[in-house]
């Protein structure tokens, strides 16, 4: 038995061997083959979306095992982009297959390597359309019609820009070209302008609603009688039809919102859906007043209520009939925790009476006294279409902000609302009551509707009130409740919360009575499942809290229709339309196929950028070029030439297209031979954005165009002439950058004519780096050269050659060349250069009657430099004479103190007071003189700088000066030998300032500025003027500036080194403004003509650009230690309180006593205030605010800090200053009187400490109110703090509980602090209505005009108003 036992087992162990075995096998062959597949090289893909704009920018990248098939590329990209597989073509978009267009083979099995693609590298392919046809959006898979998908998520759908939607219904696969084609469903979305949504759901609802589209359609539009963009009617006619004939997948509705008046800023208003509907049912029944459509809302929509109250103990009931377009029905009662559980619930809670009992008890008009009754509502009537409103919307006491209700309340498909009419007897009838209590949420209050019921207190449609026998009634209404069975159509609903959310309707089509979900521009089918999502709550029991967990998205509004077969419409069929609709249809239907093709054009247009050198006013030009894709390049010439208006410039066949890099000023490549090909194909297809432009090339006659090729580099030639110390405009060369810079010197050679052999070519590099190509066999590549760059040529066989380059000539020639700006200067409107000319320069220049003269006398010849210099050293030196004689002559009249400007401070001690002192007299005299001896020229001289400075912002230069005259220049130098600057100064060519080479190894010839020695003062400590000894290059010539600059202003262009200091540029101005550069200031104008005075003299101009524009401001500059100041007036009880007087200068170590001396003559004489010193005060000025005062011994620098263009406050006082010292706080109070609405003027209050008794004390010595009786409360904002009166009671904090100032909530630690007061006993007068709008009004008025805010209530929401007249002047709807 063993063997036989053991023969048996052999063959188990070797059947589980050998599975083992299998399974090892297997699992091995799958290793291999994963590694394999991970060593196979990967294809790198990345797809460009060109079928819309909005997915152009948008990549695709897949990364694909080299053996992948072409299909299987075509069947990834599908998935990826959402779009339907063979809707689509692939091309390349560059590489070595750029040139090919032609769409890859969809349907190919070669592998992506054998097509073109290359491993290891990024393959761009554009995705395009097929055959003219934009790609089909691939639609998720259905349940089918009546199928459901329990995963469905009916919800609000993200919209582009939107905050907060829900993303579990964002689909991947939407993009704009999802609009241009129509949903499944066949019906069409409307497009969300912006938070619309609620109007969208609104206009769907009625759309969907057979008897009002049939209804509109019937209306016809007068067009002679109204214009169509704001009749209502007729733009929800034609949306309608939009909504029924487009074959778009969504359509806006602009149209229709232009029409209610409504401009960009309403869409981004969210309102309540609610409002919405009842605004434009009025508004639909203003317009149409007098048509068959007259009483279309309330035969639809109007139901009617008898609100009555009945006494219990003699039965007498008083009523009234009200009629409602919706009913509101509360969700939760209040103060229950509870909610209603559904709409029949809260229907029947809606009938439910109330007694009035105890201190509510009624006063019965028969009974003659107060008596118990029974309070409520009876439905007399509903409407054909019913309106249910879910009050989600509540208030929370508690937390005091508004919330919303998200408990569940169900609502059946079928409502039956016979069990809520009233049938019960009617006692005796007697007038209407006035208080019914009916006015719900507005929703069922009386003349909702603008209706007379004046004719409803007897007959109604729901039951009779008059004399019919009580049986014939109840026979009637029984007969009414058995036919008063409702089906849903309509589920309009809300997803968020109380501060804002989403609107969509589910709609049922009567049709084929399928739900529909119409979310903004989305439509898709639903199921009755998806309308029970919206019942809202959770499934567990409804807390007091259950709404905060719960779904926020749920019902708010409930549309029925009753059902009854003889008044059940049909939508109208195409063929029953009236004429005028389907003319209408007609009109829009070709409309929306003339946009069609427009939108197809509009895919197929490249648009770039296009540039033109202009062959005349060489300008360069810009301008946007676009051409269909199949234009050729010979036909987009054409439309070039014309967009830019060349035909009187330049022959059509003398312009070519060129590729052109305008950040690199670069000419990329010309297209030689390819006049016929496609733009398309040029420009590498259809992009919302180029990496390049196009330049329009021009020619003369008689040249030729130049071949331009990829990978060469463009170079800018100047040729440099040492002997005439001229740089030439530049010449345009081709080069490559593998060739060395012996044939690069070839090749400009043949360019120029020039002999290569004794050629030095300079290299510009970026910012201020000048390089001399002297390694003859080195590339240009090496050498720094990039897609443009710039390069001067000097070949002369001169002994600079010899020097080393930083000291050469040509170095400093070029660095000159570099550092020189062009500055267009305004000299002041009514200079006195006519009387200088006469006085200062006639024994320089002679009779110089004009500014031009002045120039060509400053400018002279090259042997006639000392001329030059001789007019400046005589007319300094007459200027310096005559300021000596004007001294002498007011120090024996003793009147040298009514200086305008300024005047030096004896008082003040400094090391340079006495030069300081003296020049400043000279100058002023100076002043005094030009202004006596020619009155009539220099009427604007009594302007004072404060003035001039109050017209900054208003400058009238022109702030565009394109035109520039060329004429010799010359350098001046301590030597003074000439030299003259190339004519055509290239402004693109001055960089930022070079090394500062020129300041090693100086020539005679070559002079440059000092060391800054850290001082702004115009003079050294000698007193010798530091511009004396600091010459730059400078230049000036007339320059007649454009129309509109000003009229009577001099002009001058002036070429200048930007490396000089203000000071001596000053120094060179002076014989032009005619007076010294100490009585003068320099004002850069910047953007927007605003002017800014520059100051420090020690620093160069290099902050300056080309074409930079100065204006010369007569006036005193300012020295070393000195600030300039501008001075206001405190008026603290006039409408304006900050009032500006003058400009003035305050030095350091200056007291306030002493700038207060000095400020009594510029009162006197700018402002006519008569002052004496002890009869104001000046304080600080923060803004509008007052503040510190400041006493006469602080020292400026010291105990106040004082900076450039400093403010402070001038303040006239009523009697002496009650300022003594620091410890003291000076406080403006203003006393309310609540008795007369009214606030008295500011009285000062000086207190010697912060105590708040002494503050009570001081108010109660002011006032005569009782110091018990004193409340007080500091002011809010900017002085004055105004505040109205009628809010001034309830908004300040009244009587703070602290015993000091300087702490919270006061902290009021500085001078100038307002205190309102009042006496607590005063009671508030009681105001009419009629009283307190006309108060409203003039205290709107009065802080509106001292721009201050009415009120601090945060801003309110917008009512919601459509206007009849189309424009929202005019308010006709009732809110």
């Amino acid at each position: 038995m063993v063997p036989s036992e053991e023969n048996q087992l052999v063959p188990k162990e070797d059947m589980l061997w050998r599975c083992r075995q299998s399974i090892f096998d297997e699992m091995k062959k799958k290793f291999s083959q994963n590694e394999s597949a991970a060593d196979e090289p990967r294809v790198l893909c990345i797809i460009q979306d060109t079928t819309n704009s909005k997915t152009v920018n948008e990549r695709i990248t897949l990364n694909l095992p080299a053996s992948t098939p072409v299909k299987r590329l075509f069947e990834d990209v599908a998935t990826k982009v959402g779009y339907v597989n063979g809707t689509f073509d692939l091309i390349w978009g560059n590489g070595v297959n750029v040139a090919n267009t032609t769409p890859l083979d969809q349907s190919s099995d070669k592998s992506v390597v054998n097509a073109g693609f290359e491993s290891g590298k990024k393959n761009f392919l554009h995705l395009t359309d097929k055959d003219g046809e934009q790609p089909q959006i691939a639609l998720e898979e259905s349940g089918g019609a009546d199928g459901h998908n329990p995963d469905r998520f009916i919800g609000p759908l993200p919209r582009e820009g939107s905050v907060g939607c829900s993303s579990d219904y964002a689909s991947q696969n939407y993009s704009y070209s999802s609009i241009l084609s129509k949903s499944e469903t066949g019906y069409v979305g409307l497009v969300n302008q912006a938070m619309t949504c609620y109007l969208n759901s609104l206009l769907q609802t009625l759309f969907m609603t057979p008897e009002f589209r049939n209804a509109l359609y019937k209306w016809e539009f007068e067009e002679s009688e109204e214009d169509p963009v704001t009749s209502i009617p007729y733009q929800l006619q034609r949306l309608f039809v939009l909504l029924q004939t487009s074959k778009k997948r969504a359509i806006e509705t602009t149209d229709v919102t232009r029409s209610f008046g409504w401009d960009s800023s309403e869409a981004w208003q969210q309102h309540d859906v609610q409002e919405l509907c009842r605004v434009m049912f009025d508004a639909l029944e203003q317009k149409w007043k007098q048509t068959e459509q007259a009483d279309l809302i309330n035969q639809l929509y109007q139901g009617k209520l008898k609100d009555y109250v009945r006494c219990l103990e003699c039965g007498y009931e008083s009523w009234r009939i009200d009629t409602y377009l919706d009913i509101p029905l509360v969700i939760r009662p209040y103060g229950s925790s509870q909610a209603f559980a559904s709409v029949e619930e809260a229907l029947h809670a809606f009938i439910q009476p109330e007694i009035l009992d105890g201190p509510n008890q009624y006063f019965c008009e028969r009974c003659k006294k107060k008596c118990d009754a029974r309070k409520g509502l009876r439905f007399l009537h509903f409407p054909y279409l019913l309106t249910l409103q879910l009050k989600r919307f509540d208030f929370d006491y508690t937390t005091m902000h508004r919330i919303k209700l998200n408990d569940r309340m169900t609502f059946p498909e079928e409502l039956d609302m016979g069990s809520f009419i009233d049938i019960e007897d009617e006692s005796p009838q007697t007038e209407s009551c006035t208080d019914s209590g009916a006015e719900n949420e507005g929703s069922c209050h009386s003349d909702q509707m603008s209706n007379d019921f004046s004719n409803d207190d007897g007959v109604d449609e729901g039951i009779c009130l008059e004399s019919n026998s009580t049986v014939e009634r109840i026979s009637k209404v029984a007969n009414e409740k058995n036919s008063l069975l409702y089906e849903l159509f309509s589920v309009m609903v809300h997803s968020g919360s109380a501060a804002g959310g989403h609107y969509y309707a589910c709609i049922k089509s009567f049709s084929d009575d399928q739900w529909y979900s119409f979310n903004d521009q989305h439509v898709s089918k639903i199921t009755h499942e998806d309308i029970k999502k919206t019942y809202g709550g959770t499934s567990g029991s409804r807390g007091y809290y259950s709404s905060a967990f719960a779904s926020s998205t749920n019902a708010y509004m409930l549309i029925y229709r009753l059902k009854d077969t003889m008044r059940n419409a049909k939508f109208l069929e195409v063929n029953e339309y009236p004429e005028h609709i389907k003319k209408l249809v007609e009109k829009e239907k070709e409309l929306e196929e003339q946009e069609k093709r427009q939108r197809e054009i509009e895919r197929n247009t490249c648009k770039i950028k296009l540039f033109c050198m202009h062959p005349v006013k060489q300008i360069m030009m810009e301008n946007k070029l676009e051409v269909h894709k199949d234009k050729t390049l010979k036909e987009a010439v054409e439309i070039a030439y014309k967009i830019l208006n060349l035909e009187e410039a330049v022959p059509l066949n003398c312009c070519r297209l060129v590729k052109y890099d305008e950040f690199h000023d670069y000419l990329e490549r010309s297209y030689e031979g390819e006049e016929e090909t496609p733009m398309g194909i040029l420009l590498g297809g259809v992009k919302s954005t180029y990496m390049f432009d196009l330049l329009l090339e021009t020619r003369q006659p008689d040249q030729a165009f130049q071949c331009y090729k990829p990978g060469e580099v463009m170079v800018k030639v100047h040729v440099v002439d040492l002997k005439q110390e001229t740089v030439a405009p530049p010449i345009s060369v081709r080069a490559y950058l593998n060739q060395t810079v012996t044939e690069f010197k070839h090749l400009i050679s043949k360019a120029i004519h020039l002999p290569a052999e004794t050629m030095r070519v300079v290299l510009e590099r970026c910012y201020n780096d000048l390089r001399l190509l002297s390694v003859a066999n080195k590339t240009l590549k090496a050498e720094g050269f990039f897609r443009s760059n710039k390069v001067f040529i000097e070949s002369s066989e001169s002994q600079d050659r010899q020097l080393a380059f930083p000291d050469s000539l040509l170095w400093k020639l070029l660095d000159r060349h570099a550092n020189t700006i062009r500055l267009y200067v305004s000299l002041p409107e009514q200079s006195p250069g006519t009387q200088i000319r006469r006085t200062v320069f006639q024994k320089a220049s002679g009779d110089s009657g004009n500014l031009d003269e002045i120039c060509k006398r400053l400018k002279g010849s090259l042997g006639n430099m000392k001329s030059v210099e001789a007019i400046l050293e005589e007319s300094t030196e007459k200027l310096k004479t005559l300021s000596l004689q004007q001294q002498q002559q007011e120090g024996d009249n003793g009147d040298s103190s009514k200086s305008t400007e300024a005047s030096d401070f004896e008082n003040i001690e400094s090391p340079s007071n006495d030069i300081d002192s003296s020049t400043s007299t000279e100058n002023r005299e100076l002043e005094n003189q030009i202004q006596v001896s020619d009155p009539d020229n220099f009427q604007s001289e009594e302007r004072s700088d404060s003035d001039l400075n109050n017209d900054r912002s208003t400058s009238s230069v022109d702030s565009d000066i394109l035109s520039s005259s060329h004429s010799s220049d010359t350098l001046c130098n301590v030597d003074n030998a000439p030299m003259p600057l190339a004519n055509g100064l290239d402004s693109h060519s001055i960089t930022s300032s070079r090394r500062s080479k020129a300041n090693e190894g100086k020539k005679e010839t070559w002079d440059t500025a000092e060391e800054d020695s850290g001082t702004d003062s115009e003079y050294d400590e000698s007193g010798k003027s530091r511009g004396e000894t600091q010459y730059m290059y400078f230049k000036a010539e007339p320059y007649i500036a454009e129309e509109g600059a000003g009229e009577g202003q001099k002009w001058l262009l002036i070429h200048v080194d930007k490396r000089i200091t203000l000071s001596a540029f000053k120094q060179h101005l002076e014989p032009f403004v005619g007076v010294s550069s100490s009585q003068f200031k320099v004002f850069r104008v910047c953007a927007s003509n605003q002017e800014f005075e520059s100051v420090r003299l020690n620093e160069t101009l290099s902050s300056f650009s080309d074409d930079n524009k100065i204006t010369i401001r007569l006036g005193r500059a300012l020295k070393k230690g000195e600030y300039r100041v501008k001075v206001y007036q405190l008026l603290v009880n006039d409408p304006e309180p900050c009032k500006f007087l003058l400009d003035s200068v305050f030095a350091k170590g200056m007291t306030v006593r002493q700038s207060k001396e000095e400020l009594l003559p510029q009162l006197r004489e700018q402002c006519g205030l008569d002052l004496t010193i002890d009869r104001f005060r000046l304080r600080k000025k923060t803004w509008k605010n007052p503040g510190t005062v400041f006493l006469d011994y602080h020292v400026y620098e010291e105990d106040i800090n004082i900076s450039s263009n400093w403010e402070v406050f001038l303040e006239i006082l009523d009697g002496a200053e009650k300022m003594k010292s620091m410890s003291q706080l000076a406080v403006l109070s203003r006393r309310w009187r609540p008795s007369e609405m009214k606030l008295d003027l500011f009285q000062e209050v000086v207190l010697e400490s912060s105590s708040v008794d002494e503050l009570k004390e001081k108010l109660s010595e002011i006032s005569g109110i009782s110091l018990e009786n004193i409340e007080f409360a500091k002011g809010r904002g900017t002085f004055p703090c105004e505040i109205s009166v009628l809010e001034i009671h309830q908004d300040l904090d009244w009587n703070p509980k602290v015993s000091t100032l300087n702490v919270w909530p006061l902290y009021i630690c500085d001078d100038g602090a307002v205190i309102f007061y009042r006496d607590k006993t005063e009671e508030v007068v009681e105001l009419t209505e009629e009283q307190r709008n006309e108060l409203m009004k003039k205290e709107s008025s009065r802080l509106q005009k001292t721009g201050h805010r009415v009120t601090y209530s945060p801003r309110k929401e917008k009512a919601l108003k459509i206007y009849l007249d189309g424009a929202p002047n005019k308010d006709l709807t009732q809110d």
